[in-house]
């Protein structure tokens, strides 16, 4: 193997990226590539480097926000992906079981089992965990680096009082080419995992394996109808809630009737006014945990 780390040098874990560097030479690593950058958006072009320079394996510090960075840059190559999740939420991290601990996820990223998994793809960009525009977008842009450091994951439930009385936006969602949604909407969901901050399940039957996107729009506007809505999700399934409808499919194409702000693994992107997105099966080769 030849390995290489791209990290996100503001984000912390254990004992912080010295601890990284002695656990990749105590198991063994003699000589790896080390990227650092201050923001995820700077990673791509580290990673590009690391692939260029003969990396196959590719640790890669941080939260959800840089792992999606960089496996849109290896998204259909042969290179892995091993996460230390050393971020906020860390979704993608969870969802596969990889540990919260700075020596057991080497282990994992050298002796793990490598998977391959299906990733998300709108306007060009991939996704590992969800996309949003709307509600969820708008909490995770006033989510800002310095709530995030001292709020932690509860930074997000914070901004979200602020948008709960957001305006309903007119929407319409065709799923694999046909009509499925028309009305006024807060958010919509595009998900490939399941779970989203705080361990809700937003998505009960979301599967990283199935080349399909779980789809769904929320139509809850004020406090009350937010709480209803949550509270179902935590408590049950998501499409028992009267204020929100649910699909699944290939590919997904929205137009609002206003722009909307877009997010993907919990990084804000552009307004838009209409995306296009599709699952892209078996797209990227993650490290994790055997299964006993």
């Amino acid at each position: 193997m030849r390995v290489a780390v791209v990290a996100h040098r503001k984000k912390t874990l254990g004992g912080g990226l010295d601890q990284l560097r002695r656990e990749l030479e105590r198991a063994g690593v003699g000589e790896f590539g080390w990227h650092e950058v201050p923001k995820s958006k700077k990673a791509p072009k580290k990673v590009r480097k690391a692939v260029e320079s003969g990396a196959d394996l590719l640790f890669v510090w941080g939260g959800d926000g840089m792992v999606q960075r960089c496996v849109d840059a290896v998204a259909g190559t042969g290179v892995t992906i091993a996460i230390i999740p050393a971020g906020t939420a860390n979704l993608f991290a969870t969802a596969l079981r990889i540990p919260r601990d700075v020596r057991a996820a080497v282990d994992v990223g050298l002796r793990g089992e490598r998977r391959r998994y299906d990733l998300g793809k709108i306007e060009g960009e991939h996704f590992a965990v969800m996309a949003g525009a709307g509600f969820d977008a708008a909490m995770i842009e006033d989510a800002d680096q310095h709530l995030k450091r001292r709020a932690g994951r509860f930074a997000y439930w914070r901004t979200a009082l602020r948008h709960v009385g957001d305006a309903p936006v007119h929407t319409i969602v065709h799923l694999d080419d046909q009509p499925w949604f028309e009305g006024p909407s807060t958010c919509l969901l595009l998900g490939n995992i399941g779970r989203i901050s705080g361990g809700i399940k937003a998505f009960d039957d979301a599967s990283p394996f199935d080349g399909r996107l779980e789809v769904g729009v929320t139509t809850a506007r004020g406090a009350l109808q937010w709480a209803r809505t949550i509270g179902t999700m935590a408590t049950g399934r998501t499409d028992r809630s009267r204020f929100v409808r649910m699909g699944s499919a290939r590919k997904v194409y929205a137009e609002f009737a206003e722009p909307v702000l877009l997010e993907l693994d919990g990084g804000a992107r552009k307004r838009v006014k209409r995306l296009e997105a599709e699952a892209v099966p078996q797209a990227v080769t993650i490290a994790v945990p055997k299964q006993k």
